[in-house]
């Protein structure tokens, strides 16, 4: 039997995708069985250009906290990209950025610009480690959007860290009677962040420079346009319709099909949701309203009723999405690029499918592709330490002299994080898994760097997950068989 498939395998056309054109697996998901396309925009039908919209939002942010007081000494700090990566960890009390594993052991400690090491970090947490259910304490950065708040509080500490006028202590500054708290700074940089986006001074100046600070991708209609062919696709974002309507018009209404007429961006979805309120959205959700699409203000009341194409509505729930669209839970393909507001909640609370936008995989792709021998020497060195332990008996004396080997585990560790900025890469550090990396693994089905990259599939492609081996079952004969050639076999994507 297996022969009869292999041989038809053969006589198939074997499609080679570039790696940058790949949808990776975690959990197998058949698209035949898809009835339904659901996108978020921000960063993910809408892709921000790198770094300029990062450092427009750190100096808007930046220029908020003067204006409240802050030093006018901080306007000398520019955004630098190759300092902050996503998932990273603010310790609002010591005033420290995190990187961590999925458990909360610290792969990455910085306090200002100046990175910890050793006993320094053990003077912070003993443990090496970080209770991350502290949320009162410990903030996790999820979203790009965080990228410009993560650089502006780590500026505030360097700043206030080196400045003389201010007498550093464990939990903040002081100067004279006054003292400001990490926790205070935190809150401070947060509350800017909202500022910039509740009064629309972000987006106005987005929609004023939508070619310097949006990549306008032209196969963004004709994805839309293929997904409508074989099922229903719907908008969900946290936007507000006077912005979603700049956004999409500028992406879906540029690129007209020559000879046929010209569509409404609103066209290529039959369901658009603004203001969803993620991830309230995927829990009890808010007053679904229609939006009057002239003046772009909510119709009074509660709206009851079944879908009507070409209607915006707002707030609502995923519930309720599923009702209009006359679909279920596991019928939906949910694409977006936040962790927890797109794709933990709506696996977790849902069960939805779903599709994690991570635009950093392409950069993250380029290096680990320059500099997997690092990587691979790491590995030939963890095989090292594990054949000195091997085969030591319960009765044995002896304990192995492995300084050396971790030394230079250390180094190229270094030299790979380095690789990929001063925070080192958003996936790993080493050959250690991240906190990002972990809740990708988890709760992302299916993840790429750009949802584009479903247009290189047919819309009834099977995505087949590798098989993953247990550690007692990867140390049993049979996995010395043939499981690891079929298990290659298997990995589609």
């Amino acid at each position: 039997m297996l022969d009869a498939m292999d041989r038809d395998m053969d006589d198939e056309p074997r499609v080679k995708r570039n790696i940058h054109e790949k949808v990776f697996v975690n959990r197998s998901v058949t698209l035949e069985n898809i009835k339904c396309y659901g996108f978020d925009m921000d960063y993910t039908l809408a892709i921000y250009k790198s770094p300029e919209y990062e450092s427009l939002g750190f100096e808007q942010m930046r220029d908020r906290m003067v204006s409240i007081g802050y030093p006018h000494e901080i306007l000398r700090y520019t955004y630098d990209p190759s300092f902050p990566t996503r998932g990273l960890v603010i310790d609002t009390a010591h005033g420290n950025l995190l990187k961590v594993d999925s458990n909360g052991n610290i792969l990455v400690c910085s306090h200002g610009f100046h990175f910890l090491k050793g006993e320094d970090i053990h003077n912070y947490y003993p443990n090496k480690f970080i209770q991350r259910d502290d949320t009162d304490r410990f903030y996790i950065l999820n979203t790009l959007f965080n990228l410009s708040e993560t650089y502006l509080y780590t500026c505030l500490v360097d700043f206030f860290t080196r400045c003389n006028r201010y007498t550093n202590l464990p939990k903040g500054f002081r100067h004279g009677d006054l003292f400001m708290s990490y926790r205070s700074m935190f809150h401070d940089v947060r509350n800017a962040m909202d500022f910039i986006h509740d009064t629309g001074a972000l987006k106005e100046q987005t929609i004023k420079n939508l070619e310097k600070y949006v990549i306008k991708d032209p196969k963004i209609p004709l994805l839309l346009t293929r997904i409508k062919e074989v099922a229903k696709v719907f908008l969900a974002t946290n936007s507000d319709y006077n912005y979603t309507e700049a956004i999409m018009k500028y992406l879906l209404e540029g690129h007209p099909t020559p000879g046929s007429p010209k569509k409404s961006w609103r066209s290529f979805f039959d369901l658009v949701v603004v203001d969803t309120r993620k991830p309230l959205f995927f829990a009890e959700g808010t007053v679904l309203r229609q939006v009057d699409t002239d003046t772009g203000k909510l119709r009074i009341g509660t709206y009851t009723g079944g879908l009507q194409h070409g209607t915006v509505y707002s707030g609502g729930s995923s519930d309720i999405v599923c009702e209009l669209l006359l679909v279920k839970g596991k019928d939906i393909l949910y694409i977006g690029d936040h962790i927890f507001g797109d794709i933990l909640k709506s696996k977790k609370r849902q069960g939805w499918k779903t599709f994690l936008v991570v635009p950093e995989l392409s950069r993250e792709l380029e290096v680990w592709e320059q500099r997997r021998n690092l990587f691979e020497e790491m590995k030939r060195l963890d095989g090292f330490l594990a054949e000195f332990y091997k085969h030591l008996g319960n009765d044995s004396q002896e304990c192995p002299d492995i300084r050396a080997i971790k030394t230079r585990i250390k180094v190229l560790t270094y030299r790979m994080d380095m690789s990929y900025g001063q925070m080192g890469s958003l996936l790993r550090s080493g050959s250690r898994q991240t906190l990002f990396a972990s809740q990708l693994m988890r709760y992302a089905d299916l993840y790429s760097s750009t949802c584009i990259n479903l247009l290189h599939y047919p819309f009834n492609y099977l995505f087949v997950a590798p098989p993953v081996l247990m550690p007692h079952e990867s140390a049993s004969d049979f996995a010395a068989q043939d499981l690891p050639n079929h298990s290659v076999m298997m990995n589609t994507y």
